[in-house]
């Protein structure tokens, strides 16, 4: 199953980009044997200033027709680390060839955006920078599949 994270936002060079550089590789490599990956990252940017109107349009474009789409938003459903791998098992025992996870801009996801998804995601109450929120996912992803490799990464 093809991982793609569609967020709002161009990332510049610097430490976020250097950890997310290094838990996509990760988890491109535990993924492979398990039938997850490769996880791609597309970028919108709203320049015309249409708020989350116009950066939901752009994000349904770029989330490939059929996937699941889980979008992380703040009043999503908080997940302990290995029910986040179940629920990635899941999709892929499922036969779904796609999963998108959508990051909103600024001012969060539209609610006809958050309304489409199959699934809210939230990393707590508290509200994280987009790029830090980048940072959290992909690592997030590395490490649900290195529980489902059975990989000592993940301690409980």
């Amino acid at each position: 199953m093809r991982v793609h994270l569609c967020a709002v936002g161009r990332l510049r060079g610097g430490p976020e980009a250097d950890l997310i550089s290094d838990y996509v590789t990760r988890f491109d490599r535990t993924g492979r044997a398990l039938g997850l990956g490769p996880l791609s990252i597309v970028e919108v940017e709203d320049r015309k200033g249409g708020g989350m109107g116009a950066e939901a349009e752009l994000l349904r474009r770029a989330v490939p027709k059929g996937a699941v789409i889980c979008c992380l938003d703040e009043r999503g459903k908080v997940e302990a680390s290995p029910a986040f791998s179940n629920r990635l098992a899941g999709w892929r025992d499922t036969g779904r060839s796609d999963v998108a996870f959508v990051i909103g801009g600024a001012d969060g996801l539209d609610p006809g955006l958050r309304r489409e998804a199959d699934h809210l995601l939230s990393f707590g109450a508290m509200v994280w920078p987009h790029m830090l929120a980048r940072v959290m996912l992909t690592e997030q992803l590395y490490r649900a599949a290195s529980i489902l490799a059975g990989s000592p990464y993940h301690r409980v």
